[in-house]
């Protein structure tokens, strides 16, 4: 594409006018590819650092959630090139989902994007490719513990294809529902964070309670405390291309969206922490890394539309009631092990409703083109209506399919998920990968009582009853012993 005197980038496809392109927007939008790629390992350092420390149980599950993060990425990446990207974005889609105009990528190179016509489609492609992979790795961690690692790879494919694809077709293809209707989700809120989170909450239900539930063995306690904060660290960083890359330019309305991106992760952090303060009396860096990422979470919907003072109350909003939303499951009785229900979902809907209240037209403004009617605040009350039928519908929707795939999959030979009671025992390192995170490791080990004195193990205090802890350093690796036997 030669430059014009302008500095512009031109694109003249033959028997097409000349499509002219803003090097300046190409290169930030291809930052924020790489700012949100690097997001994808760090929400797997995150969960990683987040399973239970419990018996040493995390340390014989914590290389999953990390190895889980970088394969989500290949299939995803796959499946995007597949026919991902052309079910989201073919200029030919229906209301609900795309068709097959651009399978394997045909005809996406140089003409102008869907999304922006001053980005050629490549660039908007492989930027969107970045969502479509983090989007299953926010769901996949409530498989921690307890699921074999290969059904979890064709799950992402399928997932990828029957949820996320219809959903971000609804809401960012000029076709779709949810934007012909006047929906406003700047980077994500039902696309990535209600559909992942309401599919955690579905997963959590078809496994069923890890074993130990209800016992001080499930007492929580992240295992790693510095991977949380990485993992953090990671998240926050990328989230400035999350959110500041869906402009989709390097303008005005990026810098605003990345302000109020940092804002409310400020606020969502310092807020749960306090609250967690209330309870404990201590200064919880999982307290802060938890609000901050629910912050961020809220944000993300509302980042090209809001002001800074509405970030302020995103971040409190988000920060208060995910925190209380942790304690859905004790009421309803499920396992969401690393509560991505709590924190994804209610997060979604929470910044979902405020983007309908405090959407402004002039921020939306500051690209110099886009135009809107705005929320609550520009005085347009129908703005709420349509962000709640659009968080029940990705809610809806989301939860339905995702327990339509676990239950096919449940019975196709070779794809059942749940792994049996000896492999959440031994652990998900050993007996699915055989590496494990760290030189040493811990394995528990069922025992009769009569046969403690044969392993000489010392029992647990307040395990239960028979679970001893036997720890070996991985140099000399485990020896090879069927359960219960001497």
């Amino acid at each position: 594409m030669p430059l014009t005197s302008a500095g512009s980038m031109n694109a003249h496809p033959p028997g097409e006018d000349t499509a002219v392109y803003s090097p300046g927007d190409i290169a930030w939008v291809l930052a924020s590819t790489a700012l949100v790629w690097i997001m994808i390992p760090g929400l797997g350092y995150f969960y990683s650092g987040l399973l239970r420390r419990v018996f040493s149980t995390a340390r014989k599950n914590a290389l999953t959630m990390i190895y889980l993060s970088v394969v989500t990425l290949a299939v995803a990446s796959f499946q995007w090139f597949f026919w991902g990207f052309s079910l989201t974005f073919s200029d030919t889609a229906s209301a609900f989902i795309g068709d097959l105009q651009h399978f394997g990528l045909r005809g996406v190179l140089e003409k102008p994007s869907i999304g922006s016509t001053k980005i050629p489609s490549i660039v908007f492609c492989v930027y969107q490719l970045m969502f479509a992979a983090i989007t299953p790795m926010i769901a996949i961690g409530a498989f921690a513990e307890r699921a074999h690692l290969g059904p979890i790879t064709v799950f992402v494919f399928v997932w990828s294809t029957l949820v996320y694809d219809p959903i971000a077709c609804w809401t960012w293809n000029s076709n779709g529902w949810t934007f012909v209707l006047g929906g406003l989700d700047f980077a994500g809120g039902t696309p990535v964070h209600i559909s992942s989170g309401t599919a955690a909450l579905a997963i959590s239900i078809y496994l069923g309670k890890r074993r130990g539930y209800g016992t001080q063995a499930l007492a929580y306690k992240p295992h790693n405390t510095t991977y949380v904060v990485l993992g953090t660290v990671m998240l926050w960083f990328g989230w400035f291309g999350f959110n500041g890359g869906s402009a989709l330019a390097a303008n005005l309305r990026a810098a605003q969206a990345c302000i109020v991106t940092n804002l409310a992760a400020s606020v969502g952090g310092l807020t749960w922490m306090f609250w967690d303060y209330r309870i404990e009396r201590k200064w919880s860096a999982v307290g802060f890394c938890s609000g901050a990422i629910a912050g961020l979470v809220a944000i993300t919907p509302g980042s090209g539309f809001v002001g800074a003072p509405a970030a302020v109350l995103f971040g409190f909003m988000a920060g208060t009631l995910c925190n209380f939303a942790t304690q859905l499951k004790f009421l309803a009785g499920y396992d969401d092990a690393l509560d991505i229900f709590a924190s994804h979902a209610i997060g979604g809907i929470v910044g979902n409703i405020l983007t309908a209240l405090f959407a402004q037209a002039s921020i939306a403004g500051f690209d110099g083109f886009t135009d809107i009617p705005g929320g609550w605040l520009d005085r347009n009350w129908i703005q709420l209506g349509y962000h709640v039928a659009d968080s029940v519908a990705g809610i809806g929707y989301s939860f339905v399919m995702t327990t339509i795939i676990l239950w096919i999959m449940h019975y196709v030979p070779g794809m059942r998920l749940r792994v049996s009671e000896d492999t959440e025992i031994i652990g998900l390192d050993e007996v699915e990968m055989g590496e494990f995170a760290y030189d040493y490791v811990g394995l528990e080990t069922e025992l009769k009582p009569a046969q403690a004195d044969a392993f000489n193990v010392t029992p647990v205090p307040g395990g239960e009853p028979g679970l001893e802890l036997q720890e070996r350093t991985s140099e000399n690796h485990y020896e090879k012993r069927s359960l219960g036997s001497p």
